[in-house]
């Protein structure tokens, strides 16, 4: 998948320096190429939970933000993200105290 679609499929309008930081990400995403269709899937079936997948503003890497309106909500996008991370080999890093995890990539 071209840089431009990942970038507004995620919800940004494509410019040079987003172009840039996508191809950073995908550097340093370990296995990019065999989770990047799955990245995009599990993206789109969050959206009922209110929660998304963007760049992350700190690190050169996919953050999965929640932001549920209720814990029932939440709780059924923890779900989701963990059989996404089990199903697809997938490593994250869960932030501590917060509703935020990283991917890290391809868990071989």
């Amino acid at each position: 998948m071209q840089r431009d679609a990942m970038l507004r499929q995620l919800g940004y309008s494509p410019n040079e320096a987003l172009v840039s930081q996508m191809k950073k990400v995908e550097n340093n995403t370990l296995g990019y190429e065999k989770i990047q269709k799955h990245i995009m899937d599990l993206h789109d079936a969050l959206k009922v939970d209110n929660a998304y997948i963007a760049l992350s503003n700190s690190t050169d890497s996919f953050k999965i933000k929640i932001e549920a309106p209720s814990p029932e909500i939440a709780q059924e996008a923890h779900e989701k993200i963990k059989h996404f991370s089990d199903k697809f080999k997938v490593q994250l890093n869960k932030l501590d105290n917060k509703e935020t995890y990283y991917i890290v990539g391809f868990n071989q």
